[in-house]
């Protein structure tokens, strides 16, 4: 064993502990990853969905992303400000999120079904009517199909940014069909499953968006979120800038972020580049190595890249 690999070990550890406890702690899912064995879940191991989501830095650099794209869609922002917990626990909300993300990528089958039909249950209740006199609902199927685009397109991004990779068209359009079933089983319509339909679908989709006084006291909540681990801000920071950075240049110019923001972004990107392979380490005993073990398959397969 290496002198290096017993630095890093215990730090691996540590950094793990402080993940599991920023993303898993109190977010009121449980879900079953273990049982039954041989389940494939939703996608199966030989998936370009399992390789991607495996990838933490790209995740959650991804993850906050599709949160900043998604202030940017007036009926989405009214359902999330008039429903949401997001000003008193934002945290909270993100860690729901993963959870379903989590959850339908790895879980076996009818775990994932059921969290499917749960999220269903509760978008029946989300309804009203925007500061513009529209009305909205969460059930809307052109809204479900702005959610799941702004999130996979997120990941993707995230992906192949933070790995330092570019995936073949054949693997991007594969990714984007296999995540389309999720978001047609929670109702979405017409929902774009390849790289050229994607593309087609945010130039489209642009006459519909705008940066609103709601989206940036949304921007402002996240920007403040407290994270239960040593050097938060530092940590906030990081995946703020991360995640920003990956935005299309289209949405970063309707957030209107500065040239002094910009670079802070750029920082954090390279920063977390660097500490990226550190980060996969820490978490290759987390949800995709339990689906793995599932499956009886190595985690490690996981690991190599997507080629068509």
């Amino acid at each position: 064993m290496s002198p290096l690999l017993h630095l890093t070990t215990p730090l691996e550890r540590r950094l793990r502990d402080w993940i599991v406890g920023v993303l898993q702690r109190d977010n009121g899912v449980a879900i079953e990853y273990d049982a039954p064995l041989g389940d494939p879940g939703l996608f199966g191991p030989q998936s370009v969905t399992w390789r991607v989501h495996a990838d933490f830095p790209g995740m959650m650099a991804g993850g906050v992303a599709a949160l900043m794209l998604q202030t940017l869609h007036p009926l989405a922002l009214a359902g999330v400000w008039d429903h949401s917990t997001f000003r008193t626990d934002i945290l909270g909300r993100l860690r729901r999120t993963t959870a379903f993300v989590a959850g339908t990528t790895y879980a076996p089958t009818a775990e994932a079904e059921r969290l499917i039909a749960m999220v269903r249950g509760i978008h029946r209740k989300v309804r009203g009517i925007a500061p513009d006199g529209r009305r909205y609902s969460a059930m809307s199927p052109p809204l479900l199909t702005w959610v799941h685009c702004t999130e996979v397109a997120s990941f993707l991004a995230g992906y192949e940014f933070y790995r330092g990779v570019s995936l073949p068209v054949a693997a991007q359009d594969r990714y984007f069909s296999e995540t389309a079933r999720v978001a047609r089983a929670l109702g979405a319509k017409k929902v774009p499953d390849s790289r050229a339909a994607m593309d087609t679908y945010f130039a489209a989709v642009q006459a519909d968006l705008e940066f609103s006084e709601r989206s940036r006291a949304v921007l402002d909540v996240l920007a403040a979120i407290e994270l239960p681990i040593p050097f938060s801000q530092v940590a906030r920071g990081l995946f703020l800038g991360a995640g920003a950075t990956l935005l299309p240049p289209w949405a970063q110019q309707q957030l209107a972020f500065s040239q002094v923001e910009q670079l802070r972004h750029r920082g954090a990107a390279l920063s977390l580049r660097q500490l990226s392979p550190l980060l996969r380490a820490a978490l290759q005993d987390g949800v995709g190595a339990r689906a793995c073990r599932r499956v009886g398959i190595s985690y490690s397969a996981l690991g190599k890249l997507p080629t068509a």
